[in-house]
């Protein structure tokens, strides 16, 4: 399976996983804080605890995607907040996981760009940014943080008339500063067929730091 073929199927699986879920004024109060990583984990983990940490790359990110589907939910779509503020009760390194997952998607099928159009909930962003650090990716955090304040500001006004994000960066005369953007972050990316710098950073992340993805 390719890497956009199977990015197309996880998603779907995530997906069909969202509960309908309605926002409460107590659910609005929590998504004030989402971006502290401040979460306790047991620093004296067992890494013999959890079976995944014995199983290959592609075993383990198998256990993650599992894993996520079945607890960081709500809907990543939706500018309601629901889906940041689930997430931001998982554990620290899921939580990352759960928000960078979707960049990823973007990556692969559309752009850096593109993915605020998607993905571009205030608090989703906030997270994102945030899980990119988190799991040592701070370049592509930089560059994140970047196409975040070039997009999000064209967005915040976009209704139906003004078409897809690249109309209306070409409109605004920022269509080269976007792409500049996106081939930095394409570069980031670019490890090979099928990789992921994203994935391959949960992969990093779960070796070393097993407590804070999968401690409750």
């Amino acid at each position: 399976m390719s890497r956009q073929s199977s990015c197309v199927a996880r998603l779907a699986g995530v997906n069909d996983n969202f509960p309908t879920i309605q926002e409460s004024n107590d659910e609005k109060r929590v998504y004030q804080d989402l971006a502290r990583y401040t979460r306790p984990v047991d620093e004296n983990f067992n890494h013999q605890n959890w079976s995944a940490l014995q199983k290959d790359d592609a075993g383990l990110q198998q256990e993650l995607e599992k894993l996520l589907t079945s607890r960081a939910l709500g809907d990543p779509y939706a500018d309601n907040g629901i889906f940041a503020a689930n997430i931001a009760l998982l554990p620290p390194g899921l939580r990352a996981m759960a928000a960078t997952h979707w960049l990823d998607i973007s990556l692969t099928l559309d752009s850096l760009t593109w993915h605020f159009g998607n993905f571009g909930e205030r608090q989703l962003v906030v997270e994102t940014e945030a899980g990119l650090r988190e799991l040592g990716l701070h370049e592509l955090a930089s560059c994140f943080v970047e196409a975040k304040e070039l997009m999000l500001p064209l967005l915040a006004q976009r209704t139906e008339a003004d078409g897809d994000p690249y109309e209306i960066l070409e409109r605004a005369g920022l269509r080269t500063r976007a792409d500049e953007l996106d081939r930095r972050a394409w570069a980031l990316d670019n490890l090979g067929p099928g990789k992921s710098v994203i994935y391959e950073a949960w992969i990093r992340y779960t070796r070393q730091h097993p407590e804070r993805v999968f401690g409750s």
